[in-house]
């Protein structure tokens, strides 16, 4: 036995649905991204550590972050017309606009993502390859091991429109770019405001 697509999920034109779609979609399911020209929904619960890291990570940086620029959780990257995938954390140049819906390559800094088990392939062969091929400058990967947070972080290489690995943190992070970071990894989990 199948059951019926509901309607607001087929696609409004032959070619599928493009990245401005997603504002004209009120059923779709909150975190619902575009990857070449198809849907994609995060189904599967969100476990505490990912919820955890991405909160802790976008705390640390908007306390590190210079003025003029701002560190946001969960807002889609409208990378071309079939592309908009939804990053855990953006580093951006924008200001703060409670209307915006989303972000385009030219203002983002930074992108994150925290792995997941049903997000894995997107997020180490997918994504890092969209949106090296955007121009995003600075891409990082959070992955778990044994329980805590390493970052895997990649730089653009321009003439290749590639990421090259910038390194492999376990620990601590200090980096220079996109701005001057010092993140205390192993603690990310247990940081709390006294």
């Amino acid at each position: 036995m199948t059951s019926a697509v509901p309607e607001w999920m087929n696609p409004p034109r032959e070619e599928g649905w493009f990245a401005d779609d997603l504002d004209h979609l009120p059923e779709a399911p909150r975190h619902t991204e575009l990857i070449d020209g198809a849907l994609v929904f995060m189904m599967s619960p969100q476990r505490l550590w990912h919820g955890r890291i991405v909160t802790a990570l976008v705390n640390a940086l908007n306390e590190q972050a210079p003025a003029g620029i701002e560190v946001e959780r969960e807002m889609t990257i409208r990378l071309d017309k079939l592309n908009r995938p939804e990053p855990d954390f953006v580093v951006t140049t924008v200001p703060y606009r409670p209307d915006l819906t989303f972000y385009v390559p030219e203002q983002v800094l930074l992108v994150g993502e925290v792995v997941s088990p049903e997000s894995a392939h997107r997020d180490r062969i997918v994504k890092l390859s969209k949106y090296a091929e955007a121009g995003i400058a600075h891409y990082w990967r959070v992955e778990k091991e044994d329980e805590l947070p390493v970052v895997h972080a990649y730089e653009l290489d321009e003439p290749t429109r590639s990421y090259t690995s910038a390194g492999i943190h376990r620990g601590e992070l200090r980096s220079r770019v996109p701005f001057a970071i010092e993140l205390d990894l192993d603690a990310l989990l247990t940081r709390r405001k006294g």
